[in-house]
């Protein structure tokens, strides 16, 4: 019978930062709170690895772990909820826990860095959900440095309006439509010197050129003898789990990349 375990999660930042107090409850399923342990006990057993070493080690425990489409609630008009899912995982959802665990000790310290990484200024809010892939980089809390421009000569830029569809409607309700300026390498100028530049623990998008979006997916990547793989949770029906993904097969289906680099 599955134990269902209520925990409130008071964002302590918040209070020292003379912010009003934010009390968060998040449902942990046995199956998720035996994974985050999992999790956690890598850590420990790591205490000298550096972050993108332990990022690879943490992510390789949740290879194989079932693929989940649209695994967060919240919209417009449907209250926000602090979803914690082990049991199945999207491509972002992959991404924000391997982060967290990668900076947490205990399932308290996990559950604040989940909400930092997934939320600007740690609101669960929907309109303050991080909905992409360059929010890492450009957010509050920014957890990564967008590397993209520094691998290539041949990185382009554009100014995206993300969140606006070419119709002028947009993909998410209630949330405001946001100019950034997105990097991308092309996949056919991914060189050996590209190559050569990306490192263990990357987080790699992959570009679109769609109106409204950076990114269709995300991953991590894995450096390997035989060269560097891309993790990911993958939708696709052959594998519709967590898998690694060679990055030169995985190049072939997508107009470009997105790196960031973890701090």
């Amino acid at each position: 019978m599955r134990i269902i375990v209520r925990i409130v999660l008071v964002l302590a930042a918040l209070l020292c930062a003379g912010a009003p107090a934010l009390a968060t409850p998040a449902v942990i399923d046995e199956t998720t709170g035996r994974k985050i342990d999992e999790l956690l006990a890598v850590r420990a057993e790591s205490p000298g690895l550096s972050r993108p070493d332990l990022i690879e080690r943490l992510s390789a425990r949740l290879l194989g772990t079932p693929y989940g489409a649209n695994m967060l609630v919240g919209s417009a008009t449907t209250a926000e909820e602090l979803v914690v899912d082990l049991r199945r995982v999207d491509c972002f959802t992959f991404l924000d826990y391997i982060d967290a665990a990668s900076r947490a000790t205990d399932r308290g310290r996990f559950l604040d860095e989940l909400v930092a990484n997934r939320y600007i200024d740690s609101r669960v809010e929907f309109t303050q959900r991080k909905h992409f892939f360059t929010d890492w980089a450009a957010r509050e809390r920014v957890a990564a440095t967008d590397i993209t421009a520094t691998l290539s000569p041949a990185a382009l830029t554009t100014t995206k309006h993300l969140n606006a569809k070419a119709d002028g409607s947009t993909y998410l309700p209630g949330v405001p439509v946001l100019d950034r300026a997105v990097t991308h390498i092309p996949s056919e100028a991914v060189d050996a010197a590209v190559l050569a530049g990306l490192r263990t623990g990357d987080y790699l998008g992959a570009y679109t050129p769609a109106a409204g979006l950076d990114v269709t997916h995300v991953g991590i990547i894995v450096t390997t003898p035989t060269g560097p793989v891309f993790r990911n949770a993958s939708s696709l029906a052959q594998t519709y789990r967590v898998v690694d993904t060679p990055l030169a097969d995985y190049l072939r289906t997508v107009p470009g990349i997105v790196v960031l680099r973890p701090l």
